[in-house]
């Protein structure tokens, strides 16, 4: 199997040789493969439904989900409950990221935090979140902030772990050669051990970015009046399929548009890695 720098020299060469649009193509082939295969799928559950082998009441049909999202975003029925999950979504996203980071770099350059605050983090990463929603629901009541914490707690573990783990898996050989040539602690934190974490961090965040997402959901499900999850569940509960459906792919699509932003931004920071030849 090839490895992911013999794919890449691959891909260029390809490039080199395309032309017109053979190189578009070649520039966008995941996107083209993919979409087809997106399409054929939609295609094949909408011939499901109007054949009746999959009943519309409980599968309801890509051309009715639609349907029914335009009239809901032309109603605007939909707004509040999108203003509701998104305030809670953000707030307990960006509260993770700011507890998370910073924590996760000191926890794994310290080795005595670290011995102090491990317990903490595994057991923290341990339990389920969702057990944790009546409590948290009997200290914030069932408004934004309980949704808020439940985000929160479901985002900063992934978060925190994904940093602590990058920390300590920096190479030695370079932070050895800095202290050798008497750089300073700070200076190796910030030139080499920060560098080499980035990667780490970003995957942390975009495994918090699911965990937020199902944060938000479960938190409106269980408890709330408002919210894309209450919505789901009013629907659910009226057997209203395609409005459930439009629930889930707007989850779906702010998760992706999440990923899809974290990812732009890591490409930025490329170039930041420390890099060594081989060993």
């Amino acid at each position: 199997m090839a490895s992911t720098a013999e794919a890449e020299e691959q891909y260029a060469a390809d490039l080199a040789r395309a032309s017109g649009l053979r190189k578009l193509y070649v520039r966008n082939e995941r996107l083209a493969i993919s979409g087809v295969a997106m399409l054929a799928v939609l295609m094949l559950w909408e011939v499901a439904a109007d054949t009746g082998v999959a009943d519309p009441l409980f599968s309801s049909s890509p051309i009715r989900i639609a349907k029914m999202g335009y009239t809901l975003f032309g109603t605007g029925e939909l707004w509040g409950d999108l203003a509701t999950s998104g305030l809670e979504f953000v707030l307990g996203y960006l509260i993770a990221v700011a507890v998370g980071i910073p924590f996760g770099l000191a926890v794994g350059w310290y080795k005595r935090l670290y011995y102090v605050c491990s317990p903490f983090i595994d057991t923290l990463n341990a339990v389920p979140r969702v057990t944790l929603l009546p409590i948290i629901i009997i200290w914030c009541g069932i408004g934004v902030w309980s949704k808020v914490v439940v985000v929160f707690l479901g985002a900063v573990i992934p978060i925190l772990i994904n940093t602590v783990s990058g920390v300590k898996t920096n190479e030695q050989r370079f932070l050895s050669v800095a202290r050798s040539f008497g750089a300073s602690e700070f200076r190796i934190f910030r030139s080499i051990v920060l560098p080499g974490t980035m990667p780490y961090v970003f995957t942390g965040l975009k495994y918090a970015a699911g965990r937020a997402l199902l944060g938000v959901i479960v938190g409106e499900l269980y408890a709330a009046t408002a919210g894309i999850g209450n919505f789901i569940t009013v629907a659910g509960n009226t057997l209203q399929t395609d409005k459930v459906f439009v629930g889930i792919l707007i989850v779906t699509i702010v998760g992706l548009f999440v990923v899809e932003v974290l990812n732009r931004i890591e490409r930025r920071f490329d170039a930041w890695k420390p890099k060594g030849g081989s060993a």
